[in-house]
């Protein structure tokens, strides 16, 4: 690596943490020494967040806390694409089906819990379900925009060449829609990690969500503040798991992008 590229990454790192070693400093300096009950020291909170998290707890909350949450996110984007492709491509469709998306889109997940415990029980799959019922909607949403703005000039290439069918799907449909579809996909796993904390706070006896709630009932408040902590990094984590997926199942897109600008 030259040393132009690795200034250049220091360069993206040091913005990229700047701001969060910052605020972190600015908050350790700030609660340091404070006797609030509601709100401890960092220092206090970091090291009960090593008491509470570099142990069993990390298996018994954190990892079924994933497995919820991969489960609801991934059942809720094949779905999205699922659906959401045929809408695209079908004028009649969308406007048969909008009335009735338009009214399930409305609805807030949480308010489908008490359904959901009726109809699935307190297990994993009611929280997944609830993870699926609010994901579902910017990856369906985002997937109909994005294959109704399809490019017209690649269309009539395409039906030119009289590609139909299956090679149309996946050579040319999926390809021009999938930016967006990306986007849905983005947005969808903040909404899931929000929905995941709320399942397990319901009706739980473990999980991220449920743990955190023990904590503030037990009036243990420096542990819940290591769970919402844990709640950001695992955020963090996943978001740049999935910029990595993106940039490289994208690639070609953000070449192009960067071809188009001026001097690229």
């Amino acid at each position: 690596m030259s040393g132009g590229k690795i200034r250049a990454v220091a360069r993206n790192a040091g913005l990229a943490l700047g701001l969060p070693v910052a605020l972190l400093a600015l908050w350790w300096i700030a609660s340091a020494g404070s006797a609030n009950f509601y709100f401890p020291p960092l220092q206090t909170i970091a090291q009960m967040f090593v008491e509470v998290w570099v142990s069993p707890r990390i298996f018994d909350d954190v990892l079924p806390s994933l497995g919820r949450l991969a489960a609801g996110y991934f059942g809720a984007v094949a779905l999205g694409l699922i659906i959401g492709i045929p809408i695209g491509l079908s004028r009649t469709l969308r406007n048969v089906l909008e009335p009735v998306l338009e009214f399930l889109r409305a609805i807030p997940p949480p308010a489908l819990v008490p359904i959901l415990i009726l109809l699935a029980g307190i297990g994993d799959t009611m929280k997944t379900l609830v993870i699926i019922s609010g994901c579902i909607w910017p990856v369906l949403l985002n997937t109909v925009e994005g294959v109704r703005g399809r490019d017209e000039v690649l269309e009539d290439v395409v039906r030119s060449y009289r590609i139909r069918g299956l090679a149309r799907l996946w050579h040319f449909i999926i390809p021009s829609a999938s930016p967006q579809m990306f986007t849905g996909m983005r947005q969808a796993l903040a909404i899931g990690i929000i929905l995941m904390v709320i399942s397990e706070m319901f009706a739980a006896s473990n999980g991220l969500g449920f743990a955190i709630i023990q904590f503030e009932r037990s009036f243990a408040v420096a542990e819940m503040w290591t769970g919402i902590i844990m709640l950001g990094l695992i955020g963090i984590l996943l978001s740049q798991i999935f910029r990595l997926v993106e940039r490289r199942m994208l690639a070609w897109y953000h070449g192009l992008r960067q071809s188009q600008r001026p001097g690229g």
